[in-house]
């Protein structure tokens, strides 16, 4: 089993991303015989399911990468109903006002996030201000809804598939209808990876995890630079400022780089 990788994890309903994250290092810990360094690429809610990447190893050290990847989503959202929380493991209170419209705008939005989120303010989470009765709005932030397909609608259900960008509230969605709350949610992907190829066991290596990436192939001085965190010339491998780029060698990851005019900055070496 690779040392570092990401673990295609499907979350069950009912236990945290923390949760998770602990039942994974806990185990791969004892299997090494040491303390192994396990974190994740975007949590999920409690009472969500789903595709949660589990980062390990040196993987932790490109989380930020990851985050990044747009999300897809299935959602059952309960109409006529409000929730505190917008989701049903809050206080939920049966109004029978149902939504004038179900459709979801789609584009570039910008969106409160939910009193019960795990954003800081003011150093502290929203969700343990609001438990206190402290209800706090953070500032409105910028996310983006690529789509949003009403599947299906029966009494005061209705079904929704989404994609949208890393950062979108699909809780806060639903709760934009009117009288709704979303009753279930699952991550059926992130990026290129998809929840049917989730597995509790195959950690993915590193490299093969990101090569949504575009990679560069380094000779052996390249690489030894690479490694040290010295910069390269692009040379005749043009990509446009501010990307990311793999630089590799062979199926060794060295370095994730940022591009520039003339060169190949490391951001992230791999040791």
């Amino acid at each position: 089993m690779p040392s570092a990788g990401v673990l295609l994890y499907p979350k069950p309903a009912g236990v945290t991303s923390h949760d998770v994250v602990a039942k994974v290092r806990r185990r791969l810990s004892e299997e090494a015989g040491r303390r192994v360094k396990v974190g994740h690429a975007g949590t999920l809610d409690p009472f969500a399911t789903g595709l949660l990447l589990v980062l390990v190893g040196s993987a932790t050290r490109a989380q930020r990468f990851l985050m990044e990847l747009p999300k897809t989503y299935r959602a059952v959202a309960r109409l006529g109903w409000t929730s505190d929380t917008g989701d049903r493991d809050g206080s939920l209170e049966h109004t029978g006002r149902m939504p004038a419209s179900l459709e979801i705008p789609v584009g570039e939005l910008q969106q409160v996030p939910p009193a019960y989120s795990a954003v800081k303010v003011g150093g502290e989470r929203l969700y343990k201000k609001a438990r206190r009765g402290e209800i706090v709005l953070a500032d409105a932030r910028p996310v983006t809804v690529y789509r949003a397909e009403l599947l299906g609608h029966e009494g005061d259900r209705a079904e929704y598939e989404f994609e949208c960008s890393s950062g979108t509230y699909v809780r806060s969605l639903i709760t934009d209808l009117g009288d709704a709350y979303c009753d279930e949610l699952e991550r059926t992907a992130i990026g290129p990876f998809h929840l049917d190829d989730a597995s509790e066991e195959r950690i993915v290596p590193l490299n093969e995890a990101l090569d949504f990436m575009p990679a560069r192939e380094l000779d052996e001085e390249e690489a030894k630079k690479a490694a040290n965190g010295v910069a390269l010339d692009t040379g005749h491998w043009a990509l446009g400022t501010g990307h990311h780029v793999r630089l590799v060698q062979g199926s060794r990851l060295i370095a994730i780089a940022e591009a520039s005019a003339d060169t190949l900055k490391p951001t992230v070496v791999f040791r």
